[in-house]
């Protein structure tokens, strides 16, 4: 038992499986966006040079720092993610998991954007405490709004907070066919590009205008981990979403190739809206989560209650 949650953990669905799919994926991203500004964009490999790079770089602590959040914050981070990436894998791909896993991976991704708000804080620095006084403002706005995201399978699958039985509820047809369901994946896909701080809500890091703010000071591998976090994001958030509402993957068959678009198609909506959009300040994120996603995911919870 325990070497196989090893492996899970370690090897596949975890943090072997996650970082070289989250690293290609990166890829994709930067050469369609690249293409989106009509350069050439990074060969295949870029980001993993660019990882093994800053790995045997020198750590540079700050001065005046708080050296253990300073230090600590990536590192556990990092592990949150790893271990997301396993509970979310294990249900998509081995149709097992625990009781009340969702409840679980939504408090762990809180988690992480506190992790990022207390090692942006712990550095000293001007521009590094803003981006994290703005992570703080875009969770307050999006949290609310994929909790009700959440709420919408929980609610068509019976009230359930396993991973399995939501995906068992959608044996007949997946959540994402209804009405309600059409609405939580939509708003569940604008906080997913607020989580991942991508455009048009990478107001926390905004590299013109606050150098990468809470990210500003890290450096060697303790950048290293940040960036291989992002990374993992690009493969774990998705797969959250197709649990949640398309029914999972069946790998057998055609099945395989069907769980290939559903992944593809939902890094490609996360790719289009990056690079068609501004970024927002953080007063209008905040106007429209508040005020404008959070009444119609309310409204997708109510008509989930409703069976519509």
């Amino acid at each position: 038992m325990i070497g196989k949650n090893l492996f899970y953990l370690f090897i596949f669905p975890g943090l072997l499986f996650t970082g070289v799919v989250g690293l290609i994926i990166g890829w994709v991203d930067r050469k369609v966006s690249a293409r989106f500004q009509f350069r050439v964009g990074p060969p295949v490999f870029q980001n993993f040079y660019d990882i093994f790079k800053l790995l045997g770089k020198e750590v540079i602590i700050v001065k005046d720092s708080v050296k253990f959040l300073f230090v600590a914050s990536p590192i556990i981070a990092f592990a949150t993610l790893v271990f997301i990436s396993m509970t979310i894998g294990v249900s998509l791909f081995f149709n097992d998991g625990f009781g009340g896993d969702l409840l679980v991976v939504m408090y762990l991704m809180m988690v992480y954007s506190v992790m990022l708000v207390l090692g942006g804080s712990s550095t000293g620095n001007v521009y590094s405490s803003i981006g994290a006084g703005r992570e703080v403002k875009l969770l307050l706005g999006d949290e609310l709004v994929f909790i009700f995201v959440c709420l919408i399978p929980i609610i068509k699958s019976g009230y359930s907070i396993n991973f399995e039985e939501i995906l068992a509820a959608q044996s007949d047809g997946v959540f994402g066919g209804s009405i309600s369901g059409v609405i939580g994946f939509l708003a569940g896909l604008l906080c997913i590009q607020a989580k991942m701080a991508l455009k048009p809500f990478d107001i926390p890091e905004a590299e013109t205008e606050i150098v990468e703010g809470p990210l500003m000071e890290y450096s060697g591998p303790l950048l290293a981990f940040w960036k291989l976090n992002h990374h993992l994001m690009y493969v774990a958030y998705p797969f959250l979403l197709i649990i949640l509402f398309f029914g999972g993957f069946n790998l057998v068959g055609i099945g395989i190739l069907w769980a290939i678009l559903k992944y593809v198609g939902i890094v490609v909506l996360m790719i289009i809206l990056k690079n068609t959009n501004p970024r927002l300040q953080i007063d209008n994120a905040l106007k429209f989560f508040w005020k404008i996603l959070t009444p119609i995911a309310f409204t997708g919870v109510i008509l989930a209650v409703l069976g519509v």
